[in-house]
Parts: C-alpha cells; sequence; structure tokens
C-alpha cells in the first residue's frame, strides 16, 4: 500500500481521491466531468493530474482497453485517520477533546448524528472499563 507520510495528498488530488471513492474507477473524462460542476477546471490538467497520482502511486491505471481507466489506491479511512490525527496534533495539542467539542461548536448536529457520538462514547467508555477490570485481575 502506498506509504502516505510521502505521498500526502495535495488539495487537487484529494477531489480527484473523493470523485474516485465515490463513483469507483472511472475514466480521466469522468473524473473530469464532475471536477469541472465543482471547479473551473481543464480536461488537460485533470489529465495530467492523475498522471502524477499514478507515478506517486496513489492510483492504479488499468490500460487494457482503449480508454483508461483510473482507481484510487489509497484507501479513504487512511487519509481521514491521518488529517484528523494531524489536525489533533498541530491544532489541539494532542487533544481529542477539543477537537470534537470544536467540531460540535461550529456545526449543529443533527438528532442522529448525536445519537451516533453518544453511542460511540458508550462503546469507548464500556471498553475501557473491561480493560480496566483485565489489568485488575493480572
Amino acid at each position: 500500500m502506498t506509504n502516505l507520510k510521502l505521498n500526502k495528498p495535495t488539495d487537487s488530488e484529494m477531489e480527484i481521491l473523493q470523485i474516485l471513492w465515490e463513483e469507483g474507477p472511472s475514466t480521466v473524462r469522468e473524473v473530469h466531468q464532475i471536477l469541472s460542476a465543482i471547479k473551473e477546471s481543464g480536461y488537460t490538467t485533470t489529465l495530467k493530474l492523475m498522471q502524477i497520482m499514478h507515478d506517486k502511486g496513489m492510483l492504479s491505471r488499468n490500460d487494457e482497453a482503449k480508454t483508461h481507466i483510473y482507481s484510487a489506491l489509497i484507501k479513504k479511512e487512511s487519509v481521514q485517520k491521518q488529517a484528523v490525527g494531524n489536525m489533533i496534533k498541530g491544532l489541539f495539542k494532542g487533544s481529542s477533546a477539543k477537537l470534537v467539542m470544536h467540531a460540535l461548536g461550529n456545526h449543529r448536529a443533527s438528532r442522529e448524528e448525536i445519537d451516533e457520538i453518544k453511542k460511540y462514547l458508550d462503546e469507548i467508555e464500556f471498553s475501557g472499563m473491561n480493560e480496566k477490570k483485565k489489568n485488575q485481575k493480572k
């Protein structure tokens, strides 16, 4: 798998990765059509960027057919994990709690999102309690 420390995606690369994560394997033309709806971009710019991403190991390219099909080699979860980790270290001095409070303070969460957050916190608390019990038995 690709080393994300060496190949941290740029903003433009992230836009292409987002499209490939949502749409799956796609041609340059398909990516460009979606990208051009978001921002002004030339086809040759999209093509060159995807070629560079392929050279960096971020994308695979199936060139068996006349039209090349590109796929993301980087998993969305890996990029998210790295980005959040960097954000926690850099902006929030290592405090994930400050990140969560800041995010919730700037964005109104829906009832479903709040329920999901509560459920996740309960799971973390429960697993922490089980870990404590294991350590006490040793």
